[in-house]
């Protein structure tokens, strides 16, 4: 299967790495506005082949999407000194108007996997573009709190000594600072996280929580200061999505795409768990949250809602 990945930049370039050394796909093109960037990128890539799976890499045009089942997309500019959120998300939907029909002339039938930040804006606009090509927005996704929930999930399981992938537990809403960590559902092997620390003596105190709170939500920020950006954690996320996608599998995910409703805001597009297959999003799960919990979602769903209302207000949608 044919997967493109239209920005070839540190979160683009590990992403295609992440699905080499998984196996998924069997040809990987990559588009860039830097031509030269792609093509270094998808030489080194395909030297790591022997090491890893066969798979063909290469760069392209967009006319060289034809045929592909998902499309990644990581373009985008950076924030400059001084510059405000508004000016940057415009900035960015600008790039978003050129290079969302670009995609969808030579693949109308990709499911399209969105990374480029503030992602949960980004899908939105993305699917309001592509509905001008007939997409649906469940073909739209965003990778949304994927690698936030991972965060959540790793440091509890660092925590309490467990492997992670027996921590179960959602992180909603933005992809930032208004994140919702769902204290109130965590479970440890299908034992409520309460139970397990009093069975096995675990201190998970609210020192302890607010430690890993913010571990999570400020995650981006400590990683940026150390080493100038993220792309690991978020290339890993984004092949995972696409292993998804392209094995059907129905997996749960907190990605996001546009919804009708969350929390009471209307028309709005932030992470919740949802059903990932062939199809894209194909269901849709509302988590039993406790009143503060709802609370914290219906802020961080009015937060997005109320930069995409500042995009429309300022013409540039």
């Amino acid at each position: 299967m044919k997967i493109g990945i239209v920005g070839s930049g540190m979160v683009g370039a590990t992403a295609a790495y992440a699905l080499l050394m998984r196996g998924v796909g069997r040809e990987i093109v990559l588009v860039d506005k830097f031509e030269k960037r792609a093509i270094a990128e998808a030489s080194d890539l395909l030297h790591a082949v022997p090491f890893a799976h066969p798979l063909t890499v290469r760069a392209g045009s967009y006319a060289d999407l034809k045929g592909c089942r998902v499309v990644i997309m990581s373009a985008g500019v950076g924030q400059k000194p001084g510059e405000t959120r508004l000016q940057l998300l415009s900035r960015n939907a600008a790039v978003f108007r050129e290079v969302i029909p670009q995609i969808f002339t030579h693949a109308p039938d990709a499911i399209l996997i969105v990374a480029t930040n503030p992602v949960d804006v980004m899908t939105h606009l993305s699917a309001r573009f592509a509905a001008e090509f007939g997409i649906p927005s469940h073909r739209i996704i965003g990778s949304g709190t994927t690698l936030d929930t991972a965060r959540f999930r790793a440091l509890l399981g660092q925590h309490l000594h467990i492997d992670s992938t027996h921590v179960h537990a959602y992180v909603i809403g933005e992809h930032g600072d208004s994140e919702v960590l769902a204290w109130s559902l965590v479970n440890i092997g299908n034992i409520p996280l309460e139970d397990f620390c009093l069975t096995h003596e675990s201190n998970l105190d609210a020192e302890a929580r607010q430690r890993i709170d913010d571990s999570v939500r400020r995650a981006a920020y400590h990683i940026i200061e150390g080493k100038g950006a993220t792309y690991y954690g978020v290339g890993s996320a984004l092949a995972r999505i696409v292993s998804n996608v392209l094995g059907n599998r129905r997996a749960i995910m907190t990605v996001c795409t546009p919804m009708p409703d969350i929390a009471g805001v209307k028309d709005v597009t932030v992470a919740l768990p949802h059903i990932v297959g062939g199809e894209g999003v194909e269901d849709t799960f509302i988590l039993p949250l406790n009143a503060a919990e709802q609370a914290a979602l219906h802020a961080s769903a009015a937060t997005i809602r109320q930069a995409i209302d500042e995009l429309e207000e300022s013409a540039v949608l």
